[in-house]
């Protein structure tokens, strides 16, 4: 893989250091985004939420070339049921909003609507029967905890994309400790299997990586295993959260084999897979935040391997400072010393541990740093003024 730009990495290496001052973002999968909002949060910002069934199609608006554009086509809407916002209805039985197509008798609509009194309407979206379902149960679904969880675990791989790709988003933004409290309700097999299936999106797989990881057991070991020594990019898929859950079921015993395939310093002339070194790092980082499985110390441990790789030290110096790890102070003044010009990113992140260290020897380092390189530590001034208090 391509040594990436230096700009780039100048500007990963701000990112992770502005790490130091923010908190791990608590999902139930810290290696994946949701893709859009739930539907719970778009019902939530609305006022009104309606089903509809059409009533008529308004007549075509003839052409007139002193009215200028014709209008929008539109179409008043029968409302059959409220999910929300009864009292700004005000007794409305009716709606009338832009629309366009040939709706079958019947059919049903969402709408949602903002601004009461005069309320301003959606372009209704068509429901078959199962989405129409769907959002009735989802009006009564638990608002939180793990049991809301436990409505959405049975869609998550729905043949109908609007629940599942719903039920992935719920759990995106779930909390780690929500999702282990759903152990009981789920089932490794499955997740194996979806796990294994090739037309699984990886994010959807990292998901299910994590999930295994909660409720998985040693059984599951040899085939993460297998997954991390393959060859094959599609084995390793989800790279980063297939390192996590077998470090969470294997426990610290499982660190030695990441260090083996990812972070040790390869041979002279070998080339380093970037991709790959990251996604390691940050499933470890994920453990010493909260994974509570394996002590920081050994994580730590790993990471001085980083550090024997120059170009990748940017990415696990702020865990040292994060994790109070003071033992690195000699060796990362060596290492800003000793940086080419082809690294000198890494010195960024070397300046803000260094003004974090508490330790006297720290305040004659950042002397010595400053006289090497005046305008690297007037940048860690500039953006990381509060980092001697970013240990957290």
């Amino acid at each position: 893989m391509p040594r990436p730009h230096r700009i780039r990495r100048v500007l990963i290496a701000l990112t992770l250091t502005a790490l130091v001052a923010t908190a791990w973002r608590a999902a139930a999968c810290p290696f994946c985004d949701s893709a859009s909002q739930t539907w719970t949060e778009e019902i939530d910002a609305m006022d009104v939420v309606v089903i509809v069934e059409l009533d008529r199609m308004a007549a075509p608006a003839q052409p007139d070339p002193q009215a200028g554009p014709l209008p929008l086509p539109s179409a008043t809407f029968a409302i059959t049921r409220v999910l929300k916002g009864d009292a700004a209805l005000a007794g409305r039985k009716s709606l009338t909003t832009v629309f366009a197509g040939e709706p079958k008798r019947g059919e049903k609509f969402v709408v949602m609507g903002v601004g009461p009194p005069d309320l301003s309407w959606s372009t209704p979206l068509p429901l078959n029967e199962r989405q129409y379902q769907y959002l009735l149960e989802l009006m009564q679904a638990p608002r939180e905890g793990a049991a809301r969880l436990v409505f959405f675990l049975p869609y998550l791989e729905d043949p109908d994309s609007m629940l599942s790709g719903d039920a992935y988003d719920e759990f995106a933004r779930a909390s780690y400790n929500t999702v282990k409290e759903l152990k009981p309700h789920l089932n490794r097999e499955q997740l194996a299997a979806w796990i294994s299936d090739p037309d699984v999106p990886v994010s959807r797989r990292r998901l299910y990586f994590t999930l295994l990881g909660v409720c998985g057991d040693q059984r599951d070991l040899p085939m993460l295993e297998q997954r991390l020594r393959g060859a094959d990019p599609q084995s390793r898929s989800g790279l980063d959260a297939l390192i996590a859950c077998y470090l969470t079921l294997r426990g610290p015993e499982g660190v030695p084999l990441i260090e083996e395939l990812f972070l040790r310093a390869r041979e002279a002339g070998s080339s380093d897979d970037y991709a790959d070194v990251y996604a390691a790092i940050l499933a470890l980082r994920f453990h010493g935040l909260e994974g509570d499985v394996i002590p920081r110390s050994r994580l730590l441990q790993a990471f001085t391997l980083v550090l024997d790789r120059p170009a990748m030290a940017d990415l696990v110096i702020p865990d040292f400072a994060r994790w109070e790890d003071w033992s690195q102070l000699d060796r990362l003044v060596e290492l800003f010393k000793t940086a080419d010009t082809k690294v000198t990113y890494v010195r960024l992140p070397i300046i803000n541990y260094v003004r974090a260290c508490p330790l006297p020897a720290a305040k004659v380092a950042l002397q010595q740093l400053e006289q090497i390189d005046p305008e690297a530590v007037k940048r860690s001034l500039v953006f990381f003024p509060n980092a001697t208090a970013d240990k957290k």
